[in-house]
């Protein structure tokens, strides 16, 4: 007895191989019959005018595409902060979850601002973004709060002294008069830092506050929550600009193959 099987054709592994496709079938993102040539797109059937059109999104890409991006990411991270900064001293309470609505914001805006593409370069600005509205929001938080307590302790102090008697005051005037005209004669030991430096310390703070409460008291648990909470909303950024990505395989003849 013959083996049948070893006169039938040799399996092809090295390629990938597609039988053609009947008259029944249809582009799978225009939803229009296929006609003599197929692609796959992504693993789904493609004709050739959508297959135009990918590529053509796909070299869309450009420095005015990439500008525009970063221009609308600027804009959210701003806008971000200032609500994170707002609700916090609104409330009084300083949520983690904000980060997150941020890391959508950035997201959103850059691929609005790029007309939908994305990439690595984008990605990556989109986080940068993230992260620094959200740890320079602590700025704002904490000038708003360090002017409550100094307001507040200078309130305290006129009640002091208005409770005090006149002779007490009057007494406590005098003693403090020398001092007063001390220290307006002695000469400043230095000249204030420049406006630039100034903005630099304070921006260095704002990016390193995150950690700052690491640095000062060690770990704690809202300090892991927060660090992660923070991760994912950077990641939510990442994962809105990376774009639509399109593997193109063919063309393919969509002519029926002959029964082997």
């Amino acid at each position: 007895m013959s083996d049948a099987t070893s006169t039938g054709p040799t399996p092809q592994f090295s390629t990938a191989e597609y039988a053609g496709v009947s008259s029944t079938d249809h582009c799978q993102y225009c939803h229009q019959p296929i006609a003599d040539h197929y692609f796959r797109v992504n693993d789904s059937m493609a004709c050739s005018g959508c297959v135009d059109h990918f590529r053509e999104e796909m070299a869309k890409d450009s420095h005015s595409a990439f500008g525009r991006a970063i221009c609308f990411g600027i804009g959210a991270a701003i806008l971000g902060l200032a609500l994170y900064a707002t609700f916090a001293i609104m409330t009084g309470w300083v949520i983690g979850y904000a980060s997150l609505a941020v890391g959508w914001l950035v997201g959103k805006a850059m691929i609005k601002g790029s007309g939908g593409i994305g990439g690595k370069r984008y990605q990556v600005v989109a986080a940068i973004l993230t992260y620094a509205a959200v740890s320079m929001s602590a700025i704002p938080i904490a000038m708003h709060f360090v002017g409550e307590r100094r307001h507040q302790a200078q309130q305290n102090r006129q009640v002091e002294q208005q409770s005090m008697t006149p002779q007490t005051s009057s007494s406590a005037s005098a003693a403090g008069q020398p001092t007063t005209s001390a220290q307006a004669s002695t000469p400043q030991a230095g000249q204030r830092p420049s406006l630039a430096k100034a903005l630099g310390i304070v921006a260095l703070i704002g990016l390193g506050s995150p950690f700052l409460e690491l640095w000062e008291s060690g770990p704690s648990i809202s300090w892991v929550i927060g660090v992660v909470i923070l991760v994912v909303g950077i990641r939510i950024a990442w994962r809105l600009t990376a774009g639509q990505s399109w593997t193109i395989l063919g063309p393919f003849s969509s002519a029926p193959q002959p029964a082997p």
